[in-house]
């Protein structure tokens, strides 16, 4: 797999992270390094994600979900600033699928990877 960047190319860091992270047998901590500064701050539906509770939620998804699909409608880059629209799929281990729409805006470090995000979601009922 090529070394990507959320700068280099938006859409793959929007497909391959969540596969990565989410169903992948790399460490969380190691995909998200990758991808991410160590002072990386999420603020998802006005709730702040630290690089601690990123992990915290991501390990426990692995159990819950079977598979993840990313539809990216719209991605952007310009200069420091990223921003997205796109919809990620979950097929669950109990069964039945979970659609989140993402709207993404984020601010890229010096070395191509992110340092914040915001971002609004809703679900779309399946």
């Amino acid at each position: 797999m090529s070394e990507i960047t959320p700068r280099s190319d938006l859409s793959a860091y929007l497909t391959r992270y969540p596969q990565e992270a989410g169903l992948g047998d790399e460490d969380p901590a190691t995909v998200l390094d990758r991808y991410h500064t160590p002072d990386y701050e999420l603020v998802n539906d006005g709730v702040r994600l630290d690089r601690q509770r990123l992990l915290d939620h991501v390990r426990p998804a692995r159990r819950r979900a079977t598979g993840l699909r990313v539809e990216v409608e719209q991605a952007l880059v310009d200069g420091d600033q990223v921003a997205a629209r796109y919809r990620l799929i979950a097929e669950m281990r109990r069964g039945g699928t979970i659609t989140t729409e993402i709207y993404m805006f984020g601010e890229l470090a010096a070395d191509g990877r992110l340092r914040r995000v915001t971002q609004a979601t809703r679900g779309i009922p399946g």
